[in-house]
């Protein structure tokens, strides 16, 4: 019995959301999967989409009353053009410290202590966040939502600087993400980062080999 109800809220909450998607979140959706796919393959013009993406999205969480979500969108869309401006016109530092010929920014990867580092920061300043979501009662789920909000903004710049790593962090802060927008209520959200995460998996692997190439 308790079965049916689930089913029953769960189609209830699918049926909500297909209410009120509208054509410019397909839109925005459509290019946020297709920034993953382009990034993947280190095309630049994955910037460009992610752009029109979260401008998209900043309009709607507006709309929506969602004001911190708006400003993180606008983030995203700063760290869009400046993705657009390294990939483009910055060379790579083997090239600069070589003095050979200028290249375009290479896949390079960080060290464990610097890892430990940036986790270490993203990991303060979700508690921070989330403290002041809890003591404000602004969100359903202060902390899982302040260190999703923290480390995406957080691999969004690893990303732009063509850190490998910043696949694996996407992977699990879309894992995370998955959790977030299940439990409050966005079954269709949900599935569009289940979708980011299969997307991660691609990038990663199609980065590595990349990587290898570049070293050998």
């Amino acid at each position: 019995m308790e079965a049916h109800i689930m089913d029953g809220q769960l189609a209830n909450l699918f049926a909500i959301q297909l209410q009120h998607f509208s054509i410019w979140e397909a839109i925005a959706v459509a290019l946020g999967l297709a920034y993953v796919l382009m990034a993947a393959r280190e095309i630049v013009w994955a910037w460009p989409a992610a752009f029109v993406s979260t401008a998209i999205y900043m309009v709607i969480f507006w709309e929506g009353n969602l004001p911190m979500q708006s400003a993180l969108n606008l983030f995203y869309m700063g760290m869009a053009a400046y993705g657009w401006w390294l990939w483009q016109v910055q060379p790579s530092r083997e090239a600069a410290a070589t003095n050979t010929d200028i290249k375009p920014l290479a896949i390079h990867t960080w060290g464990l202590g610097r890892h430990a580092l940036w986790i270490s920061l993203g990991v303060l300043l979700t508690f921070s966040f989330g403290g002041l979501l809890t003591l404000f009662e602004a969100s359903q789920m202060p902390y899982l939502d302040a260190g999703v909000m923290v480390f995406s903004m957080m691999t969004t710049f690893l990303m732009a600087r063509k850190v490998l790593e910043s696949w694996f962090y996407w992977i699990v802060i879309n894992t995370f993400a998955v959790a977030l927008y299940w439990q409050t209520g966005y079954p269709l959200t949900a599935m569009m980062f289940v979708a980011y995460m299969g997307l991660a998996w691609y990038g990663m692997i199609k980065w590595q080999l990349r990587f290898r190439a570049q070293t050998t």
